[in-house]
């Protein structure tokens, strides 16, 4: 019996506590379209973001990202730190790249999707306008393989055509350490009405390919970065009459 009666309270409890989080108006649905030199990229997100400070205007939060990257005409470089720069951790940072380490995986078309858990800065200039920075933090990626022509400058000038598929597993490490492909947005968002916004921004992506062969100094794994322009619609996830 003392059971039942501590049972509706908790039940009661859950339930208000599971209706606010749903009517949080910081969980937010973005689309995202991004177009740079022959190349293109449509993102999906969903995030959740925590308040901090007396007015909470500065935000914390975590989501989910789907991307799709794609293009035509473009070069995957030698992608592993410990080869464009000669060493790991946080020195990448600020270390010279190692030209002679460099080679090229150069494709004709390509396309990769990736789904990753992100990282969202957000800081509230007005109930109108806010500041974002976004990164992919761990995921994976998929797409179908390609070939491309490995081009090196060793060897005389030596190529080959290579197989090559998206790298499966993606990691933020910290720049030449990432592993895979990672999206990352610096946006502004306007809000003209509590429900749908408008953003504006950059889209820096880190695509990688794998090749069925290991190469130059067993190396397999190839990366193309792009800055890209971005422009996106925002939908809140809450009842307007809670803001």
């Amino acid at each position: 019996m003392r059971l039942r009666f501590l049972f509706f309270p908790i039940l009661f409890l859950c339930s208000s506590l599971y209706g606010q989080y749903l009517r949080s108006p910081n969980q937010v649905l973005d689309l995202g379209i991004s177009a740079g030199a022959s190349q293109q990229a449509l993102s999906l997100s969903y995030s959740h973001l925590h308040g901090f400070g007396k007015k909470k205007n500065f935000r914390v939060g975590y989501g989910l990202r789907f991307s799709y990257n794609w293009g035509s005409n473009k070069d995957f470089v030698t992608a592993p730190a410990e080869l464009t720069s000669g060493k790991t951790g946080l020195g990448v940072i600020f270390s010279e790249n190692i030209p002679e380490n460099f080679d090229t995986l150069r494709f004709s078309s390509y396309g990769i999707g990736s789904l990753n858990l992100s990282i969202h800065l957000n800081y509230r200039i007005n109930p109108k306008f806010e500041v974002e920075f976004n990164i992919d933090a761990v995921g994976f990626s998929f797409g179908i393989d390609r070939d491309a022509r490995y081009e090196t400058t060793r060897n005389n000038q030596w190529s080959s055509v290579q197989s090559a598929h998206p790298t499966a597993f993606n990691l933020l490490l910290t720049s030449d350490n990432d592993l895979g492909s990672l999206n990352s947005e610096l946006m502004l968002r306007y809000w003209p009405n509590p429900r749908i916004g408008v953003r504006a921004g950059a889209t820096f992506i880190f695509a990688e390919y794998t090749t069925e062969q290991t190469l130059y100094k067993d190396n397999d794994r190839f990366r193309n970065k792009a800055l890209m322009g971005l422009f996106g619609f925002s939908y809140r996830l809450f009842n307007p009459d809670t803001l």
